[in-house]
């Protein structure tokens, strides 16, 4: 399950910052957090991940999970919002501070081109029915509007919606083997904002979890880093931390 399993061959940097880990241990949320930060070797500002194996088996579509969290401290990435609005709501969306306006156009280019330069999708009640086609370019890379996870709204709403894919509101789906990945920010992140996201999302987690699924939820949970090894966690202090 952890990403950069000892079975991948590995650059120096990454044998060096390997050597700090102990893979037998489970560390706490604050030691886990203090050796991603420490294992983060790349030239670049990694991105700190949070890997989960659940024990949920997602071969049944009423055990699967998709939720979303609001991390309070955001991912450190800038998020491009696309809107499939019409009407009134266009100046709306463009008032709220949307990258793209999904017209005609733009739904035509999604359709043809397969375009997709954009991280989120919001889109309001009365265009569905025009984008429903969509399903399989979007559906594919969860960009697929779905009143689920919030991005169906009315006209209302779109400032709201747009602010929060802006900030700090991520979208959690579960892979086909039962597992999460969630990035929770940045290397350069302070301690504190890193474990106050962990927290937001595990408890998004926690929150969703399916009622067929019986006993213990989470496995294992696993922090890393964009190119660093995977760091144990203590999965009942993990879940103890709260969110502020």
């Amino acid at each position: 399950m952890p990403a950069n399993s000892s079975s991948t061959k590995h650059g120096k940097r990454y044998q060096d910052a390997s050597i700090l880990v102990d893979r037998e241990k489970h560390y706490s949320p604050e030691e886990a957090v203090g050796l991603t930060k420490q294992t983060a070797v790349a030239n670049f500002d990694e991105s700190v991940e949070l890997h989960i194996n659940t024990n949920a088996d997602p071969r049944h579509a009423e055990q699967q999970i998709r939720t979303v969290a609001s991390l309070p401290n955001g991912t450190g990435k800038t998020i491009r919002v696309l809107a499939f609005v019409q009407g009134e709501s266009v100046s709306i969306a463009r008032e709220a501070g949307v990258d793209f306006i999904g017209d005609e156009d733009t739904i035509e280019r999604i359709e043809k081109d397969g375009w997709t330069e954009f991280d989120v999708a919001i889109a309001t009640t009365d265009m569905m029915g025009k984008i429903g086609r969509l399903g399989r370019t979007l559906g594919r890379k969860g960009l697929m509007p779905n009143p689920r996870t919030g991005t169906v709204v009315q006209s209302q709403d779109l400032p709201r919606a747009i602010q929060e894919a802006k900030g700090g509101r991520i979208e959690i789906r579960m892979d086909r083997t039962g597992n999460l990945h969630i990035v929770v920010g940045k290397a350069s992140f302070s301690d504190e904002a890193l474990l106050t996201n962990i927290a937001a999302a595990l408890d998004a987690i926690s929150k969703a979890k399916p009622v067929s699924v019986k006993g213990q939820f989470f496995n294992q949970i696993y922090l890393t880093t964009t190119m660093g090894p995977s760091i144990k966690l203590d999965s009942i202090q993990a879940l103890g931390l709260k969110v502020v």
